[in-house]
């Protein structure tokens, strides 16, 4: 083998040049991190006060008004100003249809009306909109005859946005995975007078083995049977663009992915094929296995979270809905 077709000629490309310094780093980075991107997501209980600890998501709690107001001001001195409320209903008020879903003086409902109250403009509160907490049976929509009925299930859920709406939420946000649940809402909200409330949907929601923590959480799991019918199978992907697409023509204003991590092609390709707002759901089960694994000292948390987070940004997202939002401000990770 000749000399010349072994040495490298100085002077040429050198990628390494532009990686010597953290300066330099930082000057030819390509995908940027900021607070208004995350979106911290709260479990509300239907109570003035009171903390309940989530064991499967260290960190994170169920809480009542008085401790979610407090938790959001210091939020909101980290620059954390984005929040997604869920709510929680006692077993007594759970029943096949899930009326407390639409209750004004419900969880989400009544926090939404304090956290407006108090913070204003200062905050922007999306709120979920889904049955599963709400029914006897932990279902997205109403059953009949053992499977979920559709169509029926969407008046139920536009009745629950507009009561979002009603207290003062800035986004609401489909999760029941319905057919056409995206133009029934749009349209309850306009004819109930809250045409300029924003509407985000979990557009490509997959039913993931990454939701188990969650559902402790939320007090959520199906009473019987699972979410195959509804929620998108892993194994499908040109899917996923076929529902983002609906999901847009029917008026949403945001789309989303769910989960993040395991669906990084999938934000990828909806980013290609839509130019609305993105958000990837950086879901319970990777942010358990991410505080499992720092606890024990396996991994680095701060690095691992920056670059999961780093993924999901340069994957196409444009709005990082995260468990580890806090952290990563309180932190400086970003």
């Amino acid at each position: 083998m000749s000399e010349s077709s072994t040495s490298f000629t100085p002077g040429r490309q050198r990628p390494r040049r532009l990686r010597r310094t953290p300066l330099m780093r930082e000057l030819a980075s390509e995908t940027h991190l900021r607070a208004s991107m995350l979106v911290q997501p709260h479990f509300v209980l239907n109570s003035a006060k009171g903390l309940e600890r989530i064991d499967s998501m260290p960190g994170i709690d169920r809480m009542g008004r008085a401790e979610l107001l407090k938790r959001v001001e210091l939020d909101l001195k980290l620059g954390l100003n984005q929040v997604l409320l869920f709510g929680l209903a006692s077993e007594e008020q759970k029943t096949p249809q899930g009326e407390q879903s639409a209750d004004q003086d419900g969880a989400v409902q009544r926090a939404t009306e304090e956290l407006k109250e108090e913070f204003g403009a200062e905050l922007s509160v999306m709120t979920d909109v889904c049955l599963c907490a709400y029914t006897d049976h932990g279902h997205c929509g109403l059953l009949a005859n053992g499977e979920i009925d559709n169509d029926p299930s969407l008046s139920l859920l536009a009745n629950m946005a507009v009561s979002h709406a009603g207290a003062g939420a800035d986004v609401v946000a489909p999760s029941d995975m319905m057919d056409g649940r995206v133009g029934a809402l749009r349209d309850a909200l306009d004819a109930s007078g809250f045409g300029n409330t924003a509407l985000m949907s979990y557009s490509v929601k997959y039913a993931s083995a990454y939701y188990g923590p969650f559902r402790e959480a939320a007090d959520s799991a199906p009473a019987h049977g699972d979410r195959r019918s509804y929620q998108m199978d892993p194994r499908n992907a040109r899917e996923a663009l076929r529902e983002a697409l609906l999901d847009e023509a029917e008026g949403a204003d945001i789309l989303m992915v769910k989960p993040a991590l395991a669906y990084l092609d999938v934000i990828s390709a909806v980013r290609a094929q839509s130019n609305l707002p993105l958000a990837a759901y950086n879901v319970s089960g990777e942010y358990s296995m991410v505080k499992a694994a720092a606890e024990n000292g396996w991994i680095d948390e701060a690095a691992v979270v920056r670059e999961n987070l780093i993924a999901m940004a340069r994957a196409g997202a444009d709005i990082l809905i995260t468990y580890h939002g806090r952290d990563a401000l309180a932190g400086a990770w970003l």
